[in-house]
């Protein structure tokens, strides 16, 4: 609850007007951490393997610039996403879990008649209203059948990139349309897309003259298929048998890109004021064959730990402790209220209609606080679900002709590659995760995807 400050109309003639408003700034638009609001780099890599990346036990591809970076911070050894794109963005950028909005099943296509609802307060138009500037480069993937869906209309100053995944990386089309668009306006450029996101973004820093505090949100396509990159990136990895070889260099050129942003807040003096964060929107596909999720199990799409378990870290240099490596379980919904709470904005319980699933982080990531979580939902389907609770792990899956159905138990703690079902022997532990997720599945709305079922 937020301090009261009806006191300072009981006496007024001890302070004057001033300090009321002074101390008011003090207690609610400083950020609880005592420092200035920060610049916020939201990077969020597409696909990429729990240990594609140097810094998460990765040898065969080099990334030396997230490396860094993550070595400058901490890395999140227990960050959970959605199983597959747009509800792990959908939850990004509300701090609620999607199946509030019908969004927890598949992607949203082209011309699919929904997209995250218009009556959403969203991230960006958050911080917009906190005195924030605010840009995204890259992906959306939020929906574009009307224009109000467009990242403009949602809260963003300046919006570069496409709206929808699996694009052409060199001509920029899918299905044969172009989707490459700077504040709405369909652009044609020449180029390589990962190169194309990254120039903007340098860009976007180096004009930054420091009067707002900066949003920058990159969500790559990188590394999501199509497989394609330039011929230089390849020739690192010859070693590497296909297709892993063309995700490798995928993976170093997204590194490049990301060493380039991170130079340009440098060059331009902003390093101190600037909080990083860096994450995949899911787990690696085709884990073994393309991606590498060791030491989890399954891949994108699912709800084993390899499809919703994922790379992350946090960097902010005096803020955040400097390698540290953090296992408490932690959701990408978190990020909605710790950067709400960083940059002094107000989370307006007021206006909202669903519950935020959202917990700041703050104080687990910077002073060694559990988990602010009892419980994390990892996703809850017609046709499958899974909870978190502690180091116990429930997973649900609907038979093949939903007259059976199939429940795993796991402990993480002592199975991470979860390789031993306890349902069986741990039948009070199922009962108990159980109804905990039931609680949750109650709460879900239909999924808008049908197609996707």
């Amino acid at each position: 609850m937020q301090p009261s400050l009806t006191h300072f109309g009981q006496r007024p003639n001890r302070y004057p007007a001033w300090w009321a408003v002074v101390c008011f700034l003090l207690l609610f638009v400083l950020p609880a951490t005592g420092a200035t609001r920060p610049n916020v780099v939201f990077i969020l890599a597409d696909d990429l393997g729990y240990a594609d990346c140097g810094f998460n036990g990765g040898k065969q591809i080099r990334t030396p610039h997230l490396d860094k970076l993550a070595a400058a911070g901490t890395v999140l050894e227990s960050f959970y996403v959605q199983p597959v794109c747009s509800p792990t963005r959908a939850a990004l950028m509300t701090g609620r879990y999607p199946m509030r909005h019908g969004l927890q099943v598949g992607v949203i296509k082209p011309g699919a008649p929904f997209g995250l609802p218009l009556g959403e307060r969203m991230l960006p138009a958050a911080l917009r209203e906190a005195g924030y500037h605010t840009v995204i480069c890259g992906k959306w993937h939020l929906g574009d059948f009307e224009r109000a869906y467009w990242p403009n209309a949602r809260g963003f100053d300046h919006a570069y990139g496409h709206l929808f995944g699996a694009l052409d990386y060199f001509t920029r089309t899918r299905n044969g349309i172009l989707d490459w668009y700077r504040n709405g306006e369909r652009l044609q450029e020449e180029g390589y897309n990962t190169h194309l996101i990254a120039r903007e973004a340098v860009k976007v820093v180096q004009a930054h003259d420091g009067k707002k505090p900066l949003f920058l949100y990159v969500p790559f396509n990188a590394v999501h298929t199509p497989l394609q990159v330039p011929d230089e990136y390849l020739q690192p990895y010859a070693h590497l048998p296909e297709p892993r070889r063309k995700l490798a260099g995928m993976l170093a050129a997204m590194d490049e890109a990301i060493g380039q942003i991170v130079a340009a807040i440098e060059e331009n003096g902003l390093r101190p004021s600037t909080l990083f964060v860096f994450s995949s929107d899911n787990g690696g596909p085709s884990p073994g064959r393309v991606t590498d999720n060791t030491p989890l199990r399954g891949g994108k799409g699912g709800l084993y730990e390899g499809g919703v378990r994922v790379c992350a870290f946090a960097t902010w240099d005096g803020q955040v402790p400097a390698g540290q490596r953090l296992k408490e379980p932690l959701h990408i919904v978190d990020w909605f209220p710790t950067l709400l709470n960083l940059a002094g904005a107000s989370l307006a319980p007021e206006r909202q209609v669903l519950p935020l699933d959202g917990r700041d982080l703050w104080p687990t990531l910077t002073q060694n606080r559990p988990s602010p979580h009892e419980e994390i939902l990892l996703n809850t389907a017609p046709n499958s679900g899974a909870l978190r609770v502690g180091d116990w792990k429930l997973k649900l899956r609907a038979g093949t002709r939903r007259q059976t159905e199939e429940v795993e138990l796991f402990n993480l703690a002592t199975d991470l590659g979860e390789a031993n079902n306890l349902a069986a022997t741990h039948p009070e532990k199922v009962k108990e995760l159980r109804a905990r997720y039931e609680r949750w599945a109650a709460q879900a709305m239909p999924p808008k995807n049908r197609e996707a079922q």
